[in-house]
């Protein structure tokens, strides 16, 4: 697995690559969003003014997939190691969940954008819940492209809830395989990533999507999320669509002139 950090474009080629706009999307793009507490340190300002900055960037980013054509976009916004940041930050993190779902719940469903969320939803505050439970079951209903946010969500934790569930089903071990797994984990019915996007320049998957990414393309930009926007979207997308996606296959070798 190795991630392809952003490269600066070249000053001229022979033949030009066609705009990203002329290209098929990707299906799904994921997105570690990193960088909101370096972005407020810069500007000397409370943490909760970077969490707040990012969140304008989700609706940037967002809108940008759509126009785009990406049909799933998973955004890594809470991890489970994430509790063990100052309770004030995670307060202050929770209560802008619960505002930006109000907020952008009407504009979603006019868009015909289904909200799903992944993770261990059971461990966030019955309010939350409750929210998180009535803006799926609003969007849910004709949606043409889903936002799906990850919180409260590990790559690990995931595949041992999968286990859990099979166990409880009383599945039999002889008929588990990697589409019985897939059927389990959180993320069941959404296609794997085609494409994983890492800001603020790490180069790390952090328990993201640990089974669905086996196959995903990787790139990381040094921008920090909340100055995340179209334009770095589209050098992402310039870097998928120059590689070869081969799914652990050989490339074909011509045996002509052998």
């Amino acid at each position: 697995m190795r991630w392809r950090p952003a490269r600066k474009p070249r000053s001229c080629r022979s033949k030009p690559n066609p705009p990203v706009s002329q290209l098929p999307p990707p299906e799904h793009i994921a997105i570690i969003m990193d960088g909101n507490n370096r972005w407020a340190r810069h500007r000397f300002l409370p943490r909760v003014m970077g969490h707040k900055a990012g969140i304008e960037s989700i609706r940037r980013v967002a809108e940008a997939c759509d126009k785009r054509g990406v049909r799933v976009l998973t955004l890594y916004a809470f991890s489970t190691e994430n509790w063990s940041r100052p309770r004030d930050e995670v307060d202050a993190l929770m209560t802008l969940f619960g505002e930006t779902i109000r907020r952008e719940l009407d504009e979603l469903a006019r868009r015909h954008i289904e909200l799903r969320f992944s993770g261990r939803l059971e461990e966030l505050s019955p309010a939350l819940q409750d929210q998180m439970r009535q803006a799926n079951e609003r969007t849910s209903v004709g949606g043409r492209a889903i936002l799906n946010i990850a919180i409260n969500y590990g790559g690990r934790g995931e595949i041992v809830d999968a286990v859990r569930a099979m166990a409880r089903e009383g599945i039999d071990l002889k008929q588990v395989d990697e589409v019985t797994i897939g059927n389990h984990l959180y993320t069941q019915g959404l296609p794997d990533p085609d494409l994983v996007i890492r800001t603020a320049g790490e180069m790390r998957l952090s328990n993201f999507l640990l089974w669905q990414t086996a196959y995903s393309e990787f790139f990381s930009t040094q921008t920090l999320w909340p100055d995340f926007g179209e334009d770095d979207l589209d050098q992402a997308l310039a870097s998928y669509h120059r590689r070869e996606r081969r799914f652990g296959a050989r490339p074909e070798v011509s045996n002509r002139g052998r």
